[in-house]
């Protein structure tokens, strides 16, 4: 039964290495865990399954974007966030799904056009950030991305701005020059958060991807984007595992409020239905 549980969770995007360690763990648990032995044993493990799950997306403890933002304001300091993945994720999309968020719940906000490499990212991000309602700092192409953040979090400070959305090139976790460039970011802008936003569709590649990166920077959450196409969800489980940190928000949709507060609760109960 394991086995083909196993299997199942694998075709439901969950990484190899957290289905072994879920499967374990479920094992390990319905063998010393008493039960009644007129009891419902399939309701029994369906519990114990629920409570691995949970405790694996609990793991990293949780992030309150709104309450971070809250106490920065309240010090006079801008939050300072730092978005990263690779390219083809929806990074520049979440960001203004982000700020439109924070927006929505009357903080102000400054987007840092920090990919400064690939062509047509500033015009997107100012589009993006023109519909929602922000205002962007740029450079030219091929400027230190790096300065970038650092004159908007200063205009930030300076213009009492609550929250810094710093976007960043695209790149892909085997470019060692562009996640040293992304280290310098970080540190240059002094972060509050740097957060990696995967594609929910891309299964192992996006654990793989996430587990990368925070080989560069500590990660202090994650995004999953594209849930509304068809996603299983168990990225969200193995990106929780490897990073050992929370999922702050699901993707689920084009539109700038399509973005939902990940509820642990709701997709350990979803997952008890594959």
């Amino acid at each position: 039964m394991l086995d083909e549980f196993r299997l199942v969770l694998i075709e439901n995007d969950i990484a190899y290495e957290v289905a072994d360690y879920v499967c374990a763990t479920l094992k390990q648990r319905l063998e010393t865990t008493p039960t009644s032995r007129l009891g419902d044993k399939r309701k029994f493990a369906q519990s114990v399954l629920h409570d691995v799950l949970l405790e694996v997306l609990n793991a990293g403890g949780k992030v309150d974007l709104l309450d971070l933002v809250k106490k920065k304001r309240e010090s006079k300091e801008p939050a300072i966030m730092v978005f990263v993945g690779i390219n083809g994720t929806g990074k520049t999309t979440t960001i203004a799904k982000v700020a439109r968020y924070l927006t929505r719940n009357n903080y102000t906000v400054v987007i840092a056009c920090a990919d400064t490499y690939r062509t047509g990212s500033i015009e997107q991000m100012e589009t993006h950030a023109k519909r929602v309602g922000v205002k962007t700092i740029k450079h030219q192409y091929g400027a230190d991305s790096a300065a970038v953040a650092f004159d908007t979090v200063n205009y930030a400070r300076s213009h009492g701005i609550n929250a810094v959305l710093i976007d960043t090139a695209g790149r892909i976790q085997t470019d060692k020059n562009l996640m040293k460039e992304m280290e310098k970011i970080v540190r240059i802008s002094q972060a509050d958060l740097v957060i990696f936003i995967g594609d929910s569709l891309a299964g192992n590649d996006a654990v793989s991807q996430a587990k990368e990166f925070s080989s560069y920077v500590k990660l202090n959450g994650a995004i999953l984007t594209k849930l509304d196409a068809d996603a299983k969800g168990g990225s969200a489980l193995s990106i929780a595992y490897v990073i050992r940190k929370p999922v702050l928000f699901l993707g689920v949709g084009q539109g700038y409020d399509d973005l939902e507060v990940f509820d642990p609760e709701r997709l350990a109960t979803q997952m008890l239905k594959i």
